[in-house]
C-alpha cells in the first residue's frame, strides 16, 4: 500500500485531538504507513531549511519553523485577512496588502522544499485547506509526480467574489496542479464550475488572460461529518453527565437553547442574539422558561475585524440581559472559552434547540455533533442555516435564513413547541444522514477516489512539466451520488 502524507497548516501535538477532523485524520494515518507534515507552531529569526521529524502519539510528524514576518503575511495576512473573508463572501472585511501574497507564496515554497526530499514516488499526498492552495504547484515545480489531493474546508466563493481576490487566477492555476480537489457541498462545485466556464475578465492591457486548464483535475463534493456514534456514547459518559447535572441545578425547568461556535463573523452570532431577543419579545410566555447558552471561544483575536466582532457581541448580549433579565432569572449566558468534547456532548443532549445559524459555512460540524448526541427517545430540534454546507444533507432540520432574524425566532418557537413524534421522526432522518457522511466515511471516500487516480498521475508524469494541456473535466457529486462527467 502507498504511504499517505497529510499536509496541513499545523501539525498534531501531544495529547487528545481537539476536534473530530483531527481525530479522523490521526486514525486514517495510523492505519497506513506515512507521516503528517506542517508548521511546528514555532517562530524563529533563522529557521532551518530542513524539516525535523518526531513521533507524536504514535504518528510520524514532520515540522518546519517559520519567521515571524513570513507567518504574519501567510497566516494572519493573505490567508485570514483576504482568503477567509472573501471565501465567506465578506469582501467588506478584506484587507489588501501586496506583500502578503509574496509571503503566502514564500511559505508554500518553504513547505514544498522541506517536504520534497522525504517523498517517495508512490506516496499519496493529501493537502488540507486554503492556507496551502499553491503547494501542489510548488511540488510539481520541484519534480513531484505523485498523486496529490486537496480538500477545501471552507466554502468556495462565487465567481464575482473570486475575481476580487488579488492573484485569483494564479490560485486557480495552482488548483489545476492537484489530481483531486474536494469541497464540502454541491453549491461549491456550482461556484467552481461558474469560474471554470467563464474564467477571468480582461487584463489591464485589454488582452484576455490565459485560461486555466482543469483537464487533469477532478473536482467533487465530499461532504464531511463527525462521528455520530462516538458522540452518542460521549453524551452519556460520566463527564457529560457531570456537566448536565450542573446545568440542571442552575436552570431548573428551563429549556436550553444552545449555540457552540468559534468567535468568528461568519457564524452569524449577532443575528442569532437578535433573533433570540425577538423570540422573547414576541412570546412573553417563554420568558423564565428558556435560556440561551452561547459558547464562543475567541478566534484570531489579533485581527481587528475579530476584535470588533467580539465587542459587538458583548454589547448585544448586555442589551438582551438589560432588557429581559430579572433578579432571579437571566435570559442568556455567553461564555468565551472552549469546553472538551464530553462536556459539549452533554450540553448537546440536554438542549431542546441546537442553534446552528452561520451566515456562510463550509459544513459546520457542530450540527453533526448535536445530532449524534441526542437522546433517541426525546431528541431536540436542529435549527440550521440554509447557508451552511450541512443544509444539503440535513433536510430534516428546521432550515432558516440567518439574515432574517424573524424567521430564526419563529423556528426557535416551533422547535420549542414541536410534538415528540415529529421531533423523533426528524432526528431519525438527521441521524441517518450523519452516519452516511461520518468523518471516517468521508476520509475513506476521498482517499479511495485519490488512490484510484494512478492513471492521471502517470498522465502528469508524461506531460511536459506536468502541466495540464487539454480540456476541462469536472465531475459533479451531490448528496453522495456520483454523476458521469461530460465528455471533453
Amino acid at each position: 500500500m502507498s504511504r499517505l502524507v497529510i499536509v496541513s497548516n499545523r501539525t498534531p501535538s501531544t495529547g487528545p485531538a481537539a476536534g473530530g477532523l483531527a481525530v479522523a485524520l490521526r486514525k486514517t494515518l495510523a492505519e497506513r504507513d506515512g507521516f503528517w507534515f506542517g508548521w511546528s507552531g514555532k517562530l524563529s529569526e533563522q529557521p532551518p531549511r530542513e524539516a525535523r521529524f518526531e513521533e507524536v502519539d504514535g504518528l510520524t510528524v514532520g515540522k518546519i519553523d517559520l519567521t515571524r514576518q513570513d507567518h504574519h503575511a501567510y497566516y494572519a495576512g493573505f490567508s485570514n485577512s483576504i482568503l477567509w473573508p472573501a471565501f465567506h463572501l465578506r469582501l467588506d472585511l478584506t484587507t489588501f496588502d501586496g506583500q502578503w501574497y509574496e509571503g503566502y507564496r514564500r511559505v508554500n515554497t518553504r513547505f514544498a522544499e522541506a517536504l520534497r526530499p522525504h517523498l517517495k514516488p508512490d506516496d499519496v499526498i493529501w493537502v488540507h485547506d486554503y492556507h496551502l492552495i499553491p503547494l501542489a504547484a510548488e511540488l510539481r515545480r520541484l519534480g513531484a509526480r505523485n498523486r496529490i489531493g486537496f480538500y477545501l474546508h471552507i466554502p468556495f466563493p462565487v465567481a464575482d467574489t473570486l475575481f476580487a481576490i488579488p492573484h485569483h487566477l494564479e490560485l486557480m492555476r495552482d488548483l489545476s496542479h492537484y489530481d483531486l480537489v474536494g469541497m464540502q457541498a454541491q453549491r461549491d462545485i456550482v461556484a467552481f464550475n461558474e469560474f471554470a466556464d467563464h474564467q477571468a475578465p480582461l487584463s489591464l492591457s485589454g488582452d484576455p488572460l490565459k485560461a486555466v486548464d482543469f483537464s487533469k483535475t477532478i473536482v467533487e463534493a465530499f461532504p464531511i461529518g463527525s462521528d455520530p456514534d462516538a458522540f452518542a456514547r460521549l453524551a452519556v459518559s460520566p463527564a457529560a453527565n457531570k456537566m448536565v447535572r450542573r446545568m440542571q441545578r442552575a436552570m431548573d425547568e428551563q429549556r436550553l437553547i444552545l449555540g457552540v461556535d468559534r468567535l468568528d463573523y461568519s457564524k452569524g452570532l449577532p443575528q442569532r442574539v437578535e433573533a433570540y431577543e425577538k423570540l422573547l419579545a414576541n412570546n412573553p410566555q417563554l420568558r423564565r422558561g428558556v435560556h440561551l447558552l452561547q459558547i464562543a471561544p475567541p478566534s484570531r483575536d489579533t485581527i481587528k475585524e475579530y476584535q470588533h466582532h467580539s465587542d459587538q457581541l458583548d454589547a448585544m448580549c448586555g442589551h438582551v440581559m438589560g432588557r429581559f433579565a430579572e433578579p432571579d432569572w437571566q435570559p442568556l449566558t455567553y461564555v468565551k472559552r472552549a469546553y472538551g468534547q464530553p462536556s459539549l456532548a452533554g450540553l448537546y443532549r440536554m438542549a431542546r434547540i441546537g442553534l446552528v445559524t452561520p451566515l456562510r459555512d463550509g459544513m459546520n460540524l457542530v450540527a453533526h455533533e448535536y445530532v449524534g448526541s441526542q437522546n433517541p427517545e426525546d431528541p431536540g430540534v436542529l435549527v440550521l442555516s440554509r447557508f451552511a454546507g450541512a443544509a444539503e444533507i440535513f433536510e430534516d432540520a428546521l432550515q432558516v435564513n440567518p439574515f432574517d432574524t424573524d424567521e430564526t425566532a419563529e423556528a426557535m418557537r416551533m422547535g420549542l413547541s414541536m410534538p415528540l413524534e415529529e421531533r423523533r421522526a426528524r432526528w431519525e432522518g438527521l441521524m441517518r444522514a450523519a452516519r452516511t457522511h461520518s468523518v471516517d466515511n468521508w476520509a475513506a471516500r476521498f482517499l479511495d477516489r485519490l488512490g484510484a487516480m494512478a492513471g492521471r498521475a502517470r498522465q502528469r508524469n508524461a506531460s511536459k512539466g506536468g502541466m495540464p494541456t487539454i480540456a476541462r473535466d469536472v465531475l459533479h457529486l451531490g448528496s453522495g451520488t456520483e454523476q458521469p462527467s461530460a465528455p471533453a
